[in-house]
């Protein structure tokens, strides 16, 4: 079975003041769910060192596909286990959008993170215009099939989590019905078995999009879901304990 992951991804917000947040989320860690934080690159290794030991795991928001070399502003996966991360968002549809990341630079970019031993939580989902063009599930597998790099069977479930996340769904308040979650769930989980076989049953799957606490139970009882990549309910510990709280329950 997949495991359950809360992973919240902080996006541009935060600073030192936000580690009592994290202080919060530490205490609120409910059992058999795995929570990840990715805050900005400013608070990663600050926020490695207050979780050590502790039920959440700090994560990076991108990386360079290269180890080292002249990328003025650029963190390289290498740069994020330094610093205490162990898993790294990527290909989210505000990097495909701002800096016109390609499904081919995400694979790069996911490759170098297998590498450094970091879990990369790849992010698939269309735009509001593909999916009134009921373009969906093509979209979303030719995203899966160009950006997921290839991985060895037996570590598959390990290796890697996907998040999908339509696009219109994202800070918009917005959510697709629970029927629409399913189709998207189930075709990314139908393309990954046959890539990687059994192993694909154990590859986490994320929703995200407009996550609360009020919609997290219905969401994670859908076929599939095995967790949810959050943003805005994320920032704060009151908000981000009832998903997980739901997520346990699931």
């Amino acid at each position: 079975m997949p495991r359950k992951i809360a992973a919240g991804n902080w996006k541009m917000h935060g600073d030192g003041a936000a580690l009592a947040e994290l202080d919060a989320l530490i205490a609120a860690a409910a059992p058999g769910v795995e929570i990840v934080i990715c805050p900005p690159a400013t608070l990663i290794a600050r926020m490695a060192d207050r979780a050590r030991g502790s039920a959440v795991a700090i994560g990076g928001q991108t990386c360079h596909h290269a180890a080292t070399g002249a990328h003025t502003g650029d963190i390289s996966a290498a740069m994020l286990v330094d610093a205490g991360a162990t898993h790294v968002i990527l290909g989210h549809s505000e990097r495909r959008a701002d800096h016109a990341e390609s499904d081919a630079q995400i694979r790069a970019q996911a490759q170098a993170s297998l590498a450094a031993g970091l879990i990369p939580i790849l992010c698939v989902g269309e735009t509001e215009a593909e999916r009134d063009a009921d373009v969906t599930l093509a979209v979303v597998t030719g995203q899966l099939a160009a950006a997921v790099p290839d991985l060895a069977p037996d570590t598959a479930g390990a290796s890697l989590v996907v998040a999908y996340e339509p696009v219109w769904a994202i800070g918009t308040g917005r959510v697709p019905t629970t029927a629409q979650i399913a189709e998207v769930h189930g075709a990314i989980r139908a393309h990954l078995a046959d890539r990687f076989g059994a192993a694909a049953q154990d590859i986490p799957l994320l929703y995200g999009g407009s996550v609360k606490p009020g919609n997290a139970a219905e969401i994670f009882a859908v076929a599939n879901v095995d967790g949810a990549l959050v943003g805005g309910a994320s920032l704060k510990a009151t908000d981000f304990s009832g998903i997980i709280g739901a997520l346990s329950a699931a």
